[in-house]
C-alpha cells in the first residue's frame, strides 16, 4: 500500500512540476516589428507562440507582425488559433511566404492583412483528414470567412478546401486549389512577390525598422515536441509497458516509470490547451485503479478493469474531440509496440535475468535438472518475498528461491511452509495461524 501511494504521489507530483515548468514567464517587451517563424509542423506549441506574441505586441503597441511561413501544415485546431490571434491584432499584420503555405498553413496566411510570397512559393492544398462532408463543410466556412475578412476572394478561399468549389481559372473540376506566387498576385490572393521579407517589409513601408523575433519559452518547445503523434504514441507505449511489467513484477520501479511517462503525456497535453482538469482526473484515477490493482487486491478485477477504462477515455480525451481518429490511431499504435516488444523480450530473452523475473520463463518442468540440491528444503518455512500467483519468490531460511504455490495466490509478506520439491520446482502453501 506504500508503494501504491508512492507511485500515485509521484504521478501527482511529475504533472504538477511538468504543468508549471512549462508555464512561461513574463514576455519580453516586443520591438516595433515582431517576427514569428511558422516554420514545420502547426502544432499547439506554435499556436501558443504566437498567442503570446500576438499579445505581447498588443500590449507594447508594436508598429506590426510579421509571420514568416514555411510549412506543409498541421493541426486545424492551432491553425484557428493563430488565426484568431492574428484577427486579433491592433496593429498591420504580414504573412511573407518564403517556401510554401499549405494546408492549415494557407489559413495562418490567410488571417494576415496582407500576403507578401517569394518567387516560386506557393499557397493552398487545404483538403482536410479525414474528409468528411462535415470537416470540408467547417473547414471551408472558416476559410471563406477568413478571406472575407481581409477582403479576399471566399470563392478562391473555398476552392483551397473543398474540390466541389469553382475557380476554373485556377484548377479543374474535382480538384484542390494550389496557387503559384504569380497566380495569387494576379488572383488578388497575395499583394505582392518579394525576393525576401526585407523587401516585404520594404513595400509595406516598414523598412529600416527594428525588427525582433518571437522565441517559443522551453515549456512550448517541450509542447511541441511531446503533443505530436509520434511522441505522444511514444509515451505511452513506455506507460502501459511500466504497467503491464509492474504487473509481473510488483517491484516498483517499472510502475514509476510507466506512471512519469503518463505524467509527461498528460503534462504537456494540458499545457498545450488539450487537457482539462476532468482529463486529469480520469488519468489520475485511472492509475490508481490499475496500481491499486496489482499492489492492494491482485486478483479482484474490478479496479483494474475500471481503472484501465478510465485511463483509456482520459487519453482518448486528452487529443481532443476533433482529433478523435488521431487519437484512436495512436493509442493503437501504442498498443500493438507494447505487445511486440513484451511478446518479443518474453520469447527471446528468456534467460536473461531481468527477463526471468518478468516471466519465470524458463520452464522448470519435471525433467529439469539443476545442479542445486533443493530437497533439503522440503518442510522448511519462510515468507513470501513477492505475490505468489502461482509462482513468485520467497525467501527460506535467508536465501531467495523461487516458489510455486498449488493454484493458490498467496500475498506478499505471508508465511509459508514447502510442501513438496520436484527437481528445482519447490512448491509451498501458507502457514494457516
Amino acid at each position: 500500500m506504500l508503494r501504491l501511494r508512492g507511485l500515485v504521489f509521484a504521478g501527482l507530483v511529475a504533472v504538477g512540476s511538468i504543468t508549471a515548468l512549462l508555464s512561461p514567464g513574463g514576455a519580453a517587451q516586443p520591438d516595433p516589428v515582431v517576427v514569428i517563424a511558422i516554420h514545420g509542423t502547426i502544432d499547439e506549441g506554435m499556436a501558443h507562440l504566437v498567442q503570446r506574441a500576438v499579445a505581447a505586441a498588443n500590449e507594447s503597441g508594436a508598429r506590426a507582425i510579421v509571420l514568416d511561413i514555411d510549412t506543409f501544415g498541421g493541426l486545424v485546431s492551432a491553425a484557428t488559433e493563430i488565426r484568431d490571434a492574428m484577427l486579433s491584432a491592433h496593429m498591420p499584420t504580414i504573412a511573407y511566404v518564403s517556401e510554401r503555405a499549405w494546408s492549415a498553413g494557407a489559413l495562418v496566411a490567410l488571417s494576415a492583412q496582407h500576403i507578401a510570397m517569394a518567387p516560386g512559393s506557393s499557397i493552398g492544398a487545404a483538403e482536410p483528414i479525414p474528409t468528411t462532408v462535415k470537416t470540408v463543410s467547417a473547414l471551408r466556412a472558416e476559410f471563406e470567412s477568413t478571406a472575407q475578412r481581409n477582403h479576399r476572394d471566399p470563392r478562391l478561399a473555398a476552392a483551397m478546401v473543398d474540390t466541389n468549389a469553382d475557380a476554373p481559372q485556377y484548377k479543374k473540376h474535382g480538384a484542390i486549389l494550389t496557387l503559384r506566387a504569380d497566380d495569387a498576385k494576379r488572383a488578388g490572393i497575395a499583394d505582392s512577390i518579394d525576393a525576401s521579407l526585407s523587401d516585404a517589409l520594404r513595400d509595406n513601408h516598414l523598412q529600416g525598422v527594428p525588427t525582433t523575433t518571437a522565441e517559443y519559452t522551453f515549456g512550448e518547445q517541450v509542447a511541441r515536441f511531446a503533443t505530436s503523434p509520434e511522441v505522444s504514441g511514444l509515451l505511452l507505449t513506455i506507460g502501459m509497458l511500466g504497467l503491464l511489467i509492474e504487473m509481473q513484477t510488483l517491484h516498483g520501479i517499472a510502475g514509476l516509470v510507466g506512471v512519469l511517462s503518463f505524467a509527461l503525456f498528460f503534462g504537456t497535453h494540458v499545457y498545450a490547451g488539450f487537457s482539462n482538469g476532468l482529463v486529469i482526473g480520469l488519468a489520475v484515477l485511472g492509475v490508481f485503479g490499475i496500481l491499486y490493482e496489482l499492489h492492494v487486491v491482485p486478483g479482484h478485477g474490478a479496479p483494474g478493469i475500471l481503472g484501465g477504462i478510465a485511463l483509456l477515455l482520459a487519453v482518448l480525451l486528452a487529443f481532443g474531440i476533433p482529433f478523435f481518429f488521431v487519437a484512436v490511431q495512436t493509442i493503437s499504435t501504442a498498443i500493438i509496440l507494447t505487445v511486440a516488444f513484451f511478446w518479443v523480450a518474453t520469447r527471446y530473452w528468456p534467460e536473461n535475468a531481468f527477463m526471468r523475473r518478468l516471466t519465470f520463463a524458463a520452464a522448470q518442468g519435471p525433467e529439469y535438472v539443476t545442479s542445486r540440491d533443493l530437497t533439503s528444503l522440503r518442510g522448511r518455512a519462510g515468507t513470501a518475498a513477492s505475490f505468489l500467483r502461482p509462482a513468485g519468490v520467497a525467501t527460506i531460511e535467508g536465501q531467495r528461491v523461487d516458489v510455486l504455490t498449488e493454484g493458490d495466490f498467496i500475498q506478499a509478506g505471508t508465511p509459508i511452509r514447502v510442501t513438496r520439491v520436484e527437481g528445482a520446482r519447490v512448491f509451498v502453501e501458507p502457514v494457516r495461524s
